[in-house]
């Protein structure tokens, strides 16, 4: 089998990171040559990535790029995004390659099993699959040959953006607690954060991006000399070397959570309003019964999840999905483990 293979997901940075066994398994398993077209504003996650040939990158449109990308005769067209915008590259693709009497590329499109998760998130009926969002994806190049070949997620970072840990003033060994996530419902309250800082008694780097800056100044001025802020400081290349160099990551359901997995470091997850069950997980193969008891959620909230991505506020006032989150049983978790781990 050869040719072009043309992988589309345009966001965002977890997501991307879960489509990297595609990437690999695609380029290791196939004589294709495969390119990837996400947006700018989350090219650097792939852009080091040596299993891909070409990365192509749009601001918002697909029309930015649409006539360059008609001449690159895909054989192939990988869809790990489904929406709008994609459907319509595949019908100018298709299209262009009838015009010039070409065979249409072979589309493979990723079920998104939206209804499922409308019956989960508002009724609380659950009918997605016992699978991981990676598996599924994985299923969709299974009738090109692809097999899942076991290693996980990949992410790649060039030496040049490694960070010094001396250098930058932080300990060498260290937690790294990503307090962000797109949604306040998916994370802990400041409070919250600040106390499991204070009972964890370690060093803490506390990550994320500009968002978190001046909260991170705050959990950090707050929570005592043993932690660190270093939100906003770093790329997102910066970010991924600090969580790849803790001892051990505490995090909420958000893009360096994927990333953590990446590079399979011992980890603590915690949820908020989504679930597992949605399927993107931390994907640890060979770690799944480890990964499953260290989450931290809520369970047993009828409300819960009331969304398959978040919201700002609670839609029912009450936030228990994370006031009822306990910052010191989440501490003991993180010592456990940390002590399982130096053991």
């Amino acid at each position: 089998m050869s040719g072009k293979v043309l992988i589309i997901r345009f966001s965002s940075i977890g997501d991307i990171v879960l489509t990297t066994p595609v990437i690999r398994c695609l380029k290791q398993q196939t004589d294709l040559e495969v390119h990837f077209l996400t947006k700018q504003s989350f090219a650097g996650v792939l852009r080091d990535n040596p299993y891909i040939d070409q990365l192509w990158t749009i601001e918002k449109e697909v029309h930015e790029l649409t006539a360059t990308l008609l001449q690159e005769r895909f054989s192939y067209v990988i869809d790990l995004h489904g929406n709008l915008r994609t459907r319509e590259l595949k019908v100018r693709l298709a299209l262009n390659a009838a015009r010039h009497l070409r065979p249409r590329p072979q589309t493979y499109t990723f079920p998104k099993l939206n209804f499922r998760k409308f019956l989960l998130t508002r009724f609380g009926i659950n009918r997605m699959p016992s699978v991981h969002i990676v598996d599924r994806y994985l299923s969709t190049v299974a009738a090109l040959g692809v097999t899942n070949d076991g290693r996980g997620l990949d992410y790649f970072i060039t030496p040049a953006e490694e960070v010094d840990l001396e250098a930058a003033g932080f300990p060498l060994q260290y937690v790294a607690f990503v307090i962000g996530a797109a949604h306040a419902t998916k994370r802990l309250t400041e409070p919250q954060m600040i106390e499991f800082c204070q009972q964890l008694h370690q060093p803490v780097l506390l990550l994320g991006g500009p968002a978190e800056q001046e909260a991170g100044a705050r959990i950090a001025a707050q929570s005592g000399p043993q932690v660190h802020n270093a939100c906003g400081n770093f790329s997102l290349a910066g970010s991924a070397s600090l969580v790849r160099q803790a001892t051990l990551v505490v995090t909420h359901d958000t893009g360096l959570m994927h990333v953590a997995a990446a590079f399979r470091k011992p980890m603590i997850s915690v949820w908020g309003n989504t679930v597992p069950d949605l399927g993107m997980y931390p994907y640890l193969p060979g770690q799944e019964a480890e990964e499953k008891e260290r989450r931290q959620e809520v369970r047993g909230l009828s409300c819960r999840p009331c969304s398959k991505i978040g919201f700002q506020k609670c839609p029912q006032g009450h936030f228990r999905c994370i006031k009822d989150q306990d910052p010191a049983a989440i501490a003991a978790a993180a010592t456990q483990l940390l002590q399982k781990w130096r053991d």
